[in-house]
């Protein structure tokens, strides 16, 4: 099967950030993992929601003071985002803030999908943790293991 038939896990992310500007580390780390193969990119939208609810695009190009380093992402749209996506997003962000969403393919897993493709598998169902829901599972995992690791172990009789 050839590689572009292959597709890995396309997904996506909504970052928001705590003010009405964006600085752009991320926007490096995400070149850095293209470059690396380990990610496509599909699509970067900025997107805002004023304080009054309404929800717009934000220019990536012409307005670089707002999105930093998100700027040179700008050319990434295949078309896959509509205004319903945009409107969707925004019902996840708290108002008179911005947010980027990013749509992008898990390049690093196309040798596995063509692998189980080639071997009669499917893909039928995938889901995704967010990394703050396991970091509470295993600080609670902790949690309730540290007790239990200080307590004394009784001495026990032996046999006789």
């Amino acid at each position: 099967m050839a590689r572009e038939d292959v597709h890995g896990p396309i997904d996506f992310v909504l970052i928001e950030f705590s003010a009405d500007r964006l600085t752009g580390g991320g926007a490096q780390a995400m070149l850095d993992l293209v470059d690396k193969e380990i990610v496509t990119l599909f699509d970067v939208l900025v997107v805002g929601k004023a304080e009054d609810g309404s929800v717009y695009a934000v220019d990536m190009a012409e307005d670089v003071e707002h999105v930093g380093g998100f700027a040179g992402l700008a050319w990434v749209r295949s078309g896959l985002l509509t205004d319903d996506d945009m409107q969707a997003a925004a019902e996840a962000m708290e108002p008179g803030k911005l947010a980027v969403l990013i749509v992008y393919e898990n390049t690093w897993a196309r040798p596995f999908v063509a692998a189980v493709q080639e071997s009669g598998g499917e893909l039928v169902a995938g889901a995704r943790i967010s990394a703050q829901d396991v970091m509470d599972a295993l600080d609670a995992m902790e949690a309730k293991e540290a007790p239990e690791s200080r307590q004394p172990v009784a001495a026990t009789p032996s046999g006789g």
